[in-house]
């Protein structure tokens, strides 16, 4: 297996397993859901559900395009969220997560961003 497939599985794996998570502990997303946003309940659902049919896009040649595209808008849309998080905080359980860790994710965004780039979307040979 070549370096840029193992990337897109590694890619696929994560988006599929976050995308589970929100089925398993959708109130880990609902505590960082901004305000602002209508129906929050269904939102976490509908970006569970998103996070799992991309991953699984990117590991067809036919879906590949369009699910990396669609990962990037998604990780775009979900940054309102990431942003409320940093400033709000966030709890996953009895387990706070740290001021830190949350405003280090902010960029990790874009290092996200880059990874589905590269692996789903930058021609075979780079």
């Amino acid at each position: 297996m070549s370096c840029k497939q193992t990337s897109r599985v590694l890619l696929a794996l994560f988006f599929i397993v976050a995308g589970i998570n929100h089925f398993r502990s959708p109130g880990v997303y609902l505590s960082i859901m901004p305000p602002f946003l209508p129906w929050p309940g269904p939102l976490v659902f509908i970006s569970g559900l998103a996070e799992i049919l991309g991953g699984a896009g990117v590991l067809f040649r036919g879906t590949r395009p369009i699910s990396g595209w669609f990962l990037i808008a998604l990780l775009i849309a979900v940054f309102p969220a990431n942003i409320y998080a940093a400033i709000h905080g966030m709890r996953l359980s009895v387990f706070t997560v740290p001021q830190w860790i949350l405003w280090i994710r902010l960029p990790m965004q874009g290092v996200l961003i880059f990874w589905v780039y590269r692996a789903s979307l930058s021609p075979d040979r780079l």
